[in-house]
């Protein structure tokens, strides 16, 4: 299994509604490594970026959540397994009823075009300067005296 896959199954198997920690994630994850494997934290830690990367992860604060399209292309995959299943064993159709013709629905009211907003007036008049700086006084030289 990859370091990916294990990431996304231990998120859907923690199932907390703000995100899974990076520590939820390695503890279950370093639970289920088989005893022969060494656990790798630099190829967890660049998967786990990679994965919010791709968009299949979302960061949120110090968590991480599936992203929808991701839970999106999980159903997916899941959902054809149980229809092939299904379909293995072939019965007879039964034959179709005739059914009444329906009625057409009713054409939609055209609504009247809207007007468009009238122009904007512009601006009344330049706003007058509420500060104005006063001016300082120039300040008074001293002189040193020099002892001679």
């Amino acid at each position: 299994m990859s370091y990916k896959a294990g990431i996304v199954e231990a998120i859907s198997e923690l199932k907390d509604r703000t995100g899974s920690s990076m520590i939820a994630i390695k503890k279950v994850m370093q639970e289920k490594l088989p005893k022969d494997k060494k656990w790798m934290n630099a190829t967890f830690l660049s998967s786990l970026k990679k994965a919010v990367a791709d968009g299949d992860l979302v960061q949120v604060k110090n968590s991480y959540k599936l992203s929808a399209d991701f839970k999106k292309s999980l159903a997916k995959k899941s959902k054809p397994a149980p229809k092939k299943k299904a379909a293995a064993p072939k019965k007879k159709a039964a034959p179709k009823k005739k059914t009444a013709p329906k009625k057409k629905a009713a054409p939609k009211k055209k609504t009247a075009p809207k007007k468009k907003a009238a122009p904007k007036k512009k601006a009344a008049a330049p706003k007058k300067k509420t500060a104005t700086k006063k001016k300082t006084a120039p300040k008074k030289k001293t002189t040193k005296k020099t002892k001679k």
